[in-house]
């Protein structure tokens, strides 16, 4: 007989396999192709009703699997947001903003998804304002927005709001790309990811202080 703690342990594994599943074959061939019947039979569950049972709508889904993610990911944006000083400049926030991304992918391996999972729902009209919502509500966001709206303190304010949604645009394909690249090569992700990490940096911080030449008619 099974006891409860036996139970909760059998569900908990089975919402991991469906969360697990749904997010590469998100990832593989886009949100709105990919039915919950489909996910469920791909995880192995004989209720072909297990996403419903679990999670609900397939919205919610998605939601379990970005919380799921970004738990870890605010850990370390946390961190690394704790030790930029007053002084530090615009790069140091951005750091804050690519590396706890890119370090997270690199740890899962050449077998990671989410970056491309996250690019598919972003881009996704019905459903992109979840993968926002949760990265807008984490703690370590305010100061790392705030460091960097002073650093960019000669721009308006239209510019720079313009310009960190550019920034988000960067890093989720950059990311994407990275990711199918590794997928297909022999490649250590590591040093893959760090230097994409490095080349994000740059790419960020040069996007964020450029000059605003329509403002200044240049």
């Amino acid at each position: 007989m099974l006891t409860v703690g036996t139970r909760g342990r059998q569900a908990v594994g089975t919402k991991e396999a469906i969360m697990a599943t749904a997010e590469r074959l998100f990832a593989e061939h886009g949100v709105t192709a990919v039915s919950s019947r489909q996910i469920s039979e791909a995880a192995g569950q004989g209720n072909n009703a297990a996403v419903g049972y679990h999670f609900g709508a397939k919205a919610d889904l998605i939601r379990a699997i970005v919380h799921r993610h970004d738990t870890e990911i605010e850990q370390s944006r946390n961190l690394l947001a704790e030790r930029v000083g007053e002084d530090d400049g615009v790069r140091a926030w951005v750091e804050c903003l690519v590396r706890p991304l890119t370090e997270h992918l690199a740890a899962i391996g050449r077998t990671s998804w989410y970056g491309r999972f996250s690019l598919q729902v972003s881009t996704d009209p019905a459903l992109r304002d979840i993968a926002t919502d949760e990265v807008l509500t984490a703690p370590s966001l305010g100061p790392i927005l705030r460091g960097l709206h002073a650093g960019m303190s000669g721009l308006s304010e239209d510019v720079r709001r313009e310009r960190l949604q550019m920034v988000r645009s960067l890093i989720m394909h950059t990311c994407a790309d990275r990711e199918r690249a590794l997928a297909g090569s022999g490649e250590p992700p590591a040093p893959a990811w760090a230097r994409t990490a490095t080349l994000l940096v740059d790419a960020v911080t040069g996007l964020l202080l450029a000059p605003d030449t329509a403002e200044s008619g240049s």
